[in-house]
């Protein structure tokens, strides 16, 4: 066993991890959760919030700089790119899960390393290197955080401030040391509450826009020998200490190296938070195999883990569309009418009074197998009353999108593709011009603009 602390271990790695070292499958994935981040930051971007927070950065940076602002609004610096883009693609709930660490990666990981990659010129594989680095700290980050640290805080903005800071300092080669500083950093700076859903406020785009930029701050302070604290995950007042009531440190450096948990993460089918997915994907299971009315449900229980009560039980009767994206009743009532949650059927959805009426017979109840199991599996079950007075019920085990059951290349292709047609933010030869410049990312010798 190593004598180096974790946090030293996390660093070492975080720094050393280089292209040749990592499996084929993973940088295939890598791949393919890039292209579906690049969908939700298209669509993310035609959103009030985000738009807002773009005219901050436009109003504080400069107006041209060495990183994109996606999809057509010019060029800033590596910060405020990493800002803006990453407060898109959190925007539309369609960005990737990791299950166990109850963590979205990509939002926090991408934006970073795309714009510190166009800045200083590194190639597809570099760029590629450290975004699995940033899926890898960041993940395992989240597991040692746990349930009780995402009870109160969005672990995508505490953890996500870490997995962007280990992104950036993978690019720019800090070394362990180094890396070891802009960890402590990045993680004094981590900060993000669930508060926000009680009002339907807009700080869940800030969660992701300051973690990634707060992160790139810490790896480029380190790099120029700013220093951070050195045990930041352990220390007697650390993020261990402040953040959950039972850290799991042995998390932090769990088969680093070895067992690749960027793999294990999720797309997400549905336009919507990732706790609603398995009651989704078992009521429109249930409705197809019994072929059932809508208009003779009576009353749909979904089964829930503990996790998704705390977060969705804040909205009972959503005010926007995007809140209306954490209303169980309100999914479950898209899907049953239009068997598919996507972005223009929330938007139709917030006024349908047949999707009112359908929200008012949903109820969650936790439900200890469901809640036994999560968060390493997100089971799904739903039992659903009838007006003839027959209950009907329905188990699933993989939701569409998770590990068990993924999105195929094809798949992914047409959901990034019905992203990027949102509101007409792309035309279809952009599209394609975008999904190539994924694909063929590990011969490009330097990342420059994707269009």
């Amino acid at each position: 066993m190593s004598t180096e602390s974790i946090n030293h271990q996390v660093a070492k790695f975080a720094s050393e991890l280089s292209f040749e070292q990592i499996p084929d499958n993973v940088i295939l994935r890598c791949e393919e959760l890039l292209l579906d981040t690049l969908g939700s930051i298209y669509a993310g971007s035609t959103e009030r919030p985000v738009k807002t927070i773009l005219a901050f950065a436009q109003s504080q940076g400069p107006l041209q700089g060495s990183a994109q602002l996606l999809p057509h609004a010019g060029t800033s610096s590596p910060y405020f790119a990493a800002m803006v883009n990453a407060a898109a693609s959190h925007m539309v709930e369609q960005d990737d899960l990791h299950n166990s660490s109850v963590f979205h990666p990509a939002c926090v990981v991408f934006p970073p390393a795309l714009a510190i990659a166009q800045s200083i010129g590194a190639s597809g594989k570099e760029f590629l290197t450290a975004c699995v680095v940033g899926y890898e700290i960041g993940i395992r980050v989240g597991e040692f955080l746990g349930r009780s640290h995402y009870k109160i805080f969005h672990t995508t903005a505490t953890a996500g401030t870490i997995a962007a800071a280990a992104t950036v300092g993978n690019l720019l080669k800090l070394t362990p040391s180094q890396m070891l500083h802009a960890l402590g950093s990045a993680g004094t700076q981590a900060a993000g509450l669930w508060e926000f859903l009680r009002t339907a406020a807009d700080s869940k785009q800030l969660h992701t826009a300051k973690a990634a930029a707060n992160g790139l701050v810490a790896a480029m302070l380190a790099k120029n020998g700013f220093t951070g604290a050195e045990a930041i995950f352990d220390g007697k007042q650390g993020m261990g200490v402040a953040f959950s009531e039972s850290p799991a440190y042995d998390k932090l450096n769990n088969q680093l190296g070895t067992r690749w948990a960027l793999l294990e993460t999720s797309f997400k089918y549905h336009a919507s938070c990732r706790h609603t997915h398995p009651a989704a994907d078992a009521l429109l299971s249930l409705i197809t195999k019994h072929d059932i009315a809508i208009e003779d449900i009576v009353q749909v229980t979904a089964h829930v883990h503990q996790a998704a009560i705390d977060v969705l039980g804040a909205v009972n009767v959503p005010t926007t569309v995007h809140q209306s994206k954490f209303s169980m009743g309100t999914v479950l009532g898209i899907v049953a009418y239009k068997k598919f949650a996507g972005l223009t059927e929330f938007d139709e959805a917030l006024n349908d009074p047949n999707i009112h009426t359908f929200r008012e017979k949903v109820h969650m109840v936790l439900d200890k197998q469901i809640d036994d199991a999560y968060p390493n599996k997100w089971l799904g079950k739903v039992t659903v009353t009838l007006n003839n007075g027959k209950t009907l019920s329905e188990f699933i085990e993989d939701p569409k999108g998770d590990p068990g059951n993924t999105l195929s290349r094809p798949e992914i292709e047409a959901k990034v593709t019905r992203l990027m047609q949102y509101r007409g933010v792309a035309t279809v030869e952009e599209i394609q011009k975008v999904i190539q410049w994924v694909w063929e990312l590990q011969t490009n010798e330097h990342i420059n603009s994707l269009l």
